[in-house]
């Protein structure tokens, strides 16, 4: 049960409502910002989904966790205003199985990603765990620089940052019990 009142005409797409409604003058600017995300990122689609969904594990986000890309994003793009023939999963590259998805809790050991896809979840881990756990990790940095250009890590930054905070949200706020009206149903 959200933690905000919601009326019950809202209760198919909770997160819109509170977004729209009781957040008018921040809400549609997140909105904006978690469609440039989906619609602009230079991320792969895997590395995108590798990086978001450690981030959805982490906050514990189960709308976030229930998410497929290549399944929903389409629908999420056109229900809140934005482009879907501009998103990461219309630009093609292959989409992750659920194998992909299941090893993402264990991407250390987890034979199924590439280096790129690897250092994003980590980013991911680390951003959303222990942010200060890479300022003096030149290691991790050099990694980093040798994997990705200056301008995909601040793409990244900005796509992993988005998930962290509405992730959260969605999950603090308990919206997250309800799947989108494009997603399947939860058992």
């Amino acid at each position: 049960m959200p933690r905000v009142t919601v009326p019950p005409q809202h209760a198919a797409d909770p997160s819109a409502y509170v977004w729209g409604t009781l957040a008018p003058n921040v809400g549609p600017v997140a909105g904006a910002y978690s469609r440039a995300v989906y619609e602009n990122s230079s991320m792969t689609l895997r590395e995108m989904e590798a990086a978001r969904m450690r981030t959805a594990q982490i906050n514990g986000c189960l709308l976030c966790m229930d998410m497929r890309a290549a399944r929903d994003l389409e629908g999420h793009l056109e229900r809140s205003g934005g482009d879907p023939s501009r998103s990461v999963s219309a630009r093609g590259g292959p989409a992750p199985d659920e194998a992909f998805y299941a090893a993402v809790g264990d991407w250390r050991s987890a034979s199924c990603f590439s280096p790129r896809e690897r250092l994003a979840i980590e980013y991911a881990e680390r951003l959303g765990e222990a942010p200060r756990s890479m300022a003096e990790d030149e290691d991790f940095w050099e990694r980093m620089h040798a994997a990705f250009s200056d301008a995909e890590i601040v793409d990244m930054t900005f796509a992993i940052g988005s998930w962290i905070a509405f992730g959260r949200l969605t999950h603090a706020l308990e919206l997250d019990g309800v799947c989108m009206p494009t997603m399947p149903q939860r058992h």
